[in-house]
């Protein structure tokens, strides 16, 4: 039963009790989540008398790019898992088990079988988790309830909680202590945050235990038949050497290509889907391809940008030393300082607030900008001689164009959404995460230090252009997402 636009207007900050729930568990899901991704490119390509592993940078940055796309690319199943199986709730309860247990393994299991039966549990436990809780954000607010972008970006403020401190926590372990107890704070955060999830429990509703589209016996049969299939083919391939860390982004990227288009057609060509819900549906295309490109260039802060803080900025100018995982933290710093000024910003327009095309144009661009001043950055000579706060001042940007797509995009793949496929197109959103982290894994072989200023300009330039585009086509994609802003 949907409960009335004025119901939960007592609860958190004037949302649903239950975003409360909802933000604390995301904000130590991703405590974990970016506290362990932080260091974990500096744990491949380390030598093993610094603790690490001593692959390539640029197989470390495609692995954490790979990986990066694999987690997003999960959510796929996650949201399946809750649509046609378990429900939102459980889904997320039971990946978060999952998550907390990858994080114990790679604090406790030593080398690449730690790394791949780690990655493994989180990539499994994320899919679970992640689309499902911003689904279960979209069903604390009734259609129409102008709330839920501004319900949207507090949400998001605990993600970025979250991935603020995990980075600091585990970067610090990291120096101080060793990668392993690093992984081991990531186990804990995970831990704190499915205890508080359990007791909070009762303020996420009904609809949250709904399995909106229940599978029947044969068809239960019928897809572990074709997962089990999967999983064997997959392991075939590791094992003759087909899919291998020098082409695993390359290969994930492709994968989630082919999946978006398959999910597309799926959904438009579903019987359950209204002629309104269709263009909707077809609306969000150009939105999608938009994302993508947007997350190409946002998840090197994971690939590309800690080589370079590693490799170029001056981490003792300051007077101390910055653990170079400790710039992971700045762009969600400046996000929970922005997450409520966009909230009451994009509370006080209303209706007047820009459209949901013109806040994704506004969005790649900016990580376009991003993008053009680390071409002024990078100009301040060889070597380890970046200034850390021209790092982070581009980071400042990184956060601004976040704010205008990230948070909104989640909010708007529950507003187009047909109602069969609710968690779903929320897991078609983090498709394009997922094409993008690959993408960010793979575009790092490009970059190197005799090129830096073309690679950064060239992708900046691109973002504009993309944005512009978006911007363009406007008007037209107003009218295929039939009333909805």
């Amino acid at each position: 039963m949907t409960k009335p636009v004025d119901a939960p207007a007592r609860g958190f900050f004037g949302h649903p009790r239950g975003l409360a729930n909802l933000f604390g568990t995301e904000m130590w899901e991703r405590f974990s989540f970016y506290g362990m991704q932080a260091i974990l490119a500096f744990y491949l390509y380390y030598s093993v008398t610094d603790g690490g592993l001593g692959l390539s940078k640029v197989t470390a940055a495609g692995l954490v790019g790979a990986y990066g796309g694999m987690v997003y690319l999960a959510s796929v199943g996650g949201a399946w898992v809750a649509d046609r199986l378990l429900g939102a709730e459980r889904t997320v309860f039971y990946g978060g088990v999952l998550i907390m247990l990858g994080h114990i393994a790679l604090a406790v299991v030593p080398g690449l079988a730690g790394v791949a039966v780690g990655l493994v549990l989180v990539i499994v436990g994320t899919g679970g988790l992640k689309s499902n809780v911003a689904a279960l954000v979209g069903t604390l607010y009734p259609e129409g309830d102008e709330r839920r972008d501004a319900g949207f970006s507090l949400f998001y403020m605990g993600v970025n909680l979250g991935a603020m401190f995990g980075p600091i926590v585990t970067g610090w372990l990291q120096v101080d202590i060793g990668f392993h107890v690093g992984f081991g704070a990531a186990a804990v955060g995970m831990a704190a945050g499915l205890v508080q999830y359990v007791v909070g429990r009762g303020n996420l509703g009904d609809d949250a235990r709904v399995v909106p589209n229940p599978l029947d016996g044969p068809a239960k049969v019928r897809s572990f038949s074709i997962i089990g299939a999967g999983v064997v083919v997959v392991a075939l391939l590791l094992i003759t050497g087909v899919i291998n860390l020098g082409n695993l982004a390359k290969v994930v990227t492709w994968v989630v290509v082919a999946a978006s288009v398959v999910y597309f057609a799926i959904i438009l060509t579903s019987k359950k889907v209204t002629p309104v819900e269709r263009s909707r549906v077809v609306a969000f295309i150009p939105l999608f391809i938009v994302s993508f490109g947007f997350w190409s260039l946002f998840q090197q802060q994971f690939t590309v940008l800690p080589i370079y803080a590693d490799t170029r900025v001056d981490l003792d100018a300051l007077g101390f030393h910055i653990p170079p995982a400790i710039f992971n933290s700045v762009e969600p710093a400046f996000v929970i300082i922005l997450a409520p000024v966009f909230a009451y910003l994009w509370t006080k327009l209303g209706e007047r607030q820009p459209s949901t095309p013109v806040k994704f144009s506004l969005g790649v661009a900016g990580m376009g900008l991003a993008f053009v001043l680390m071409v002024a950055i990078s100009s301040t000579g060889a070597g380890p001689a970046v200034n850390p706060l021209l790092l982070a001042l581009v980071l400042v940007v990184f956060a601004l164009a976040e704010m205008c797509l990230s948070p909104v995009g989640l909010s708007v793949s529950t507003k187009l959404a047909p109602k069969a496929f609710g968690s779903q197109m929320v897991a078609l959103f983090y498709l394009s995460i997922a094409a993008g982290s690959s993408v960010a894994g793979e575009l790092a072989a490009y970059s190197t230090p005799d090129n830096e200023s073309a690679y950064f300009g060239i992708l900046g330039a691109a973002a504009i252009v993309l944005g512009l585009l978006l911007l363009a086509v406007t008007p037209m994609l107003r009218k295929l997402m039939r009333g909805v802003h």
